[in-house]
């Protein structure tokens, strides 16, 4: 059982960046350095504790948020290492809810990458306070200045250098400490032998224009630290770190660092600076929510003296204790064995265990309270997002929005014994991830998994088979189509009725179906006057349009963003039936559809290809021959960028393409930008396709 930590000396922080900026391994070198592990882990061996799902250690990528906890200078450091993979995006969306503060990694040669770019407007999202680490400046081609500028143009960031390099590439050396003013020289390989001494003469006009750049940051953020500044007072460092760690919680400065994790340098420095600048449980405002029957506004404190709430943010199946439930607390304490209230689904819920998580071992704890980050067993109900509360004192804190996914496959097992293993083991898999989703096609009876992209799926199939021991076979990636209308239809009649001897069926409604904004979803809206359709028969009609919707009528996709306005109708006093005017419903909105002009939409992908310049004329000739619009191209370190819009139907095995095209020299990311309207050329292949024409 481990000691209480006070609430001031705890740190909740995630670690995120682009694949291969370097996080697992800093991650690995901060857990070494706090003492947790007797020897360090290499990504590229395959060993990191942080990467424990036999997927990760073998691609090198860390594709689940490993939540670990560590000891430094007596302060409790909480680290979330989240994916860097945009396929993942979910996984870095649901740590950043929990998070307090992160450290953004970037890497000296590379800057920032796609991903960079979307996890820091995730972080924006959640006003999450940051500090940002050029990691790999022994690399060839480093240049730390130039990252921090791309910091400031791609991001928008205020980054404001804290440390600057002490030379680079192989002949990284050490580091200046811009706000003590002195140099830290690294004398060997561990980053054990530190030697602290003056900024080298060279150095010394670059580190004061610096450090009086820092000072000019921070001093709009206090009057007193301004005053003494514009009368030339000498400020101390104490007052420059307390107004820059103000500064920083308050998100408008970004703290820049450097350093080479791989070769144990700047890491211990990188420490100080979580404990010096990012926020602990107290900085951060109360956080509110609403009582669950009353819908009025709760405030939840972050002290051990509130009643208790906290947030679910991952499930994860575990082979040895069956489910484990991560969990925030913002207020209150938990004791193992108590009863909480889950209040988004109003069920009472017994917490077995609680676990501390190390990365892939746990140590158990008999309570836990504000500002920790645990993981529970017993947990039956709850899924993420949900809030856990006091029986007594129930509130319901924001729940987390996923995205739907863009691309789904038909699996089937390799024997016909397997089937019940299958669906079990695919049920236990969307328990843990919001943006899998598993669903039976009506019409051929097969099972078909839908999710962000294909490094999902795959990951998924191979989890099949070495979790579950499932052998899978699984179809072509088929694309999410969408349909939707483009025209205003009035007056549509939907009417059922059906005599057969005894009571018979009636139901009669007339709706307007019209096109809703782009993205808006689909709006239902009850405009009946004098009872035509009796009040008790309205949500039938709603359900029975909402199940139209699900199938369309042009190639039997789900159609979106439409608005239907029920506003007339009649009724037959003894036949009419909630069935009835369901089926009424469903009838006027597939008549309405076919009028409406319907069209077909694709998932549209932002598409980034960093390729050398010889290849340059190839790559843009397939992404035109893909459908694809060059948005722009831009120079970066010997190569080029294009980013360009291409349909995701386009795209499916682009990396074998790619690689066969530039010699294996270019990469590239993707990720989902909206729905478009398909051609219509290409929508009547589709269509004739799905139609069996």
């Amino acid at each position: 059982m481990m000691k209480k930590t006070p609430l001031e000396k705890v740190r909740n922080i995630g670690i995120m960046a682009h694949i291969d900026a370097g996080k697992t391994t800093t991650t690995e070198r901060i857990l070494y350095y706090t003492g947790k592990v007797h020897r360090m882990g290499e990504v590229h061996e395959g060993s990191a504790i942080m990467d424990w799902m036999v997927q990760e250690q073998e691609r090198g990528i860390t594709i689940t948020s490993a939540a670990t906890m560590c000891l430094w200078k007596d302060n409790r450091i909480n680290i979330i290492d989240t994916p860097g993979h945009v396929d993942f995006t979910v996984e870095v969306e649901r740590s950043l809810r929990v998070l307090d503060g992160a450290v953004a990694i970037f890497c000296a040669v590379g800057g920032v990458e796609p991903q960079s770019e979307t996890v820091w407007r995730q972080a924006d999202k959640y006003c999450v306070p940051r500090i940002a680490y050029i990691n790999k400046m022994d690399r060839t081609g480093a240049n730390f200045l130039e990252v921090v500028n791309m910091i400031k143009e791609r991001l928008g960031a205020n980054a404001i250098p804290i440390q600057l390099p002490i030379g680079s590439e192989n002949n990284f050396k050490g580091l200046i400490d811009l706000v003590n003013m002195v140099a830290y020289f690294y004398l060997d390989d561990l980053g054990e032998k530190i030697e602290k001494r003056e900024i080298p003469e060279e150095l010394k006009e670059q580190a004061d224009e610096y450090h009086h750049a820092i000072i000019e940051a921070i001093a709009e953020q206090d009057d007193n630290f301004m005053h003494k500044y514009l009368e030339g007072e000498e400020v101390s460092v104490d007052e420059i770190k307390n107004v820059l760690r103000k500064a920083t919680l308050n998100a408008v400065i970004n703290p820049v660092l450097c350093g080479s994790s791989f070769k144990n340098k700047g890491v211990q420095k990188l420490l100080d600076a979580i404990l010096d600048y990012l926020p602990s449980p107290i900085d951060m405002p109360p956080v509110e929510g609403l009582h669950p029957k009353t819908r009025e506004v709760e405030i939840r404190k972050p002290n051990e003296k509130e009643p208790f709430s906290a947030l679910a943010f991952k499930i994860m199946a575990d082979p040895y204790v069956g489910n484990l439930t991560y969990f925030r607390v913002y207020s209150g304490q938990l004791d193992a064995g108590s009863y909480v209230l889950n209040s988004t689904r109003d069920e009472k819920e017994r917490i077995g265990r609680i676990l501390l998580m190390h990365a892939n071992h746990r140590e158990d704890c008999t309570e836990v309270g504000a500002g920790d980050i645990v993981a529970a067993v017993g947990l039956k109900t709850t899924r993420t997002g949900d809030t856990i509360c006091d029986i007594n004192n129930p509130v319901l804190l924001e729940s987390m929005v996923f995205p739907e996914p863009v691309i789904s496959v038909a699996i089937e097992p390799k024997t016909k014994a397997d089937q019940e293993k299958l669906d079990i083991s695919l049920e236990k898999l969307a328990k843990e991830d919001p943006t899998f989703r598993v669903r039976t096609d009506e019409e051929t009876g097969q099972t078909i998994i839908a999710g962000m992209g294909e490094l999902h799926l795959e990951v998924i199939v191979d989890r099949l088979l070495r979790e579950f021991s499932v052998e899978a076979n699984v179809g072509k990636p088929q694309v999410a189509y969408r349909e939707t209308i483009t025209k205003t239809v009035l007056d549509i009649d939907g009417k059922y009725i059906r005599q057969t001897g005894g009571r018979g069926q009636f139901g009669h409604v007339v709706i307007n179906v019209e096109p809703n904004e782009p993205g808006k979803g689909n709006e239902f809206v009850d405009k009946i006057t004098g009872g035509s359709v009796p009040k008790e028969f309205i949500s039938a009609v709603d359900k029975g349009i909402k199940e139209a919707l699900e199938s369309g009528v042009l190639a039997g996709y789900p159609v979106v963003d439409v608005k239907i306005i029920l506003h007339d109708g009649s009724y037959h006093p003894v036949d009419s039936s909630e069935i009835a005017f369901k089926i009424a419903g469903s009838m006027a909105f597939k008549s309405a559809a076919e009028k409406a002009k319907p069209i077909l939409l694709e998932p549209l992908m932002s598409v980034e290809v960093i390729v050398p310049e010889e290849y340059m004329g190839d790559v843009i000739g397939d992404l035109n021959g893909r459908r694809g619009r060059i948005e722009r191209i831009e120079p970066r370190a010997g190569s080029q960028i294009i980013k360009a819009f291409v349909p995701l139907g386009e795209m499916f095995g682009y990396a074998t393409a790619l690689r066969s095209k530039t010699q294996g020299r270019a990469t590239y990311s993707m990720q989902f930008e909206h729905y478009n309207e398909v051609p219509s050329n290409i929508a009547k292949e589709i269509v004739s396709k799905i139609k069996g024409e």
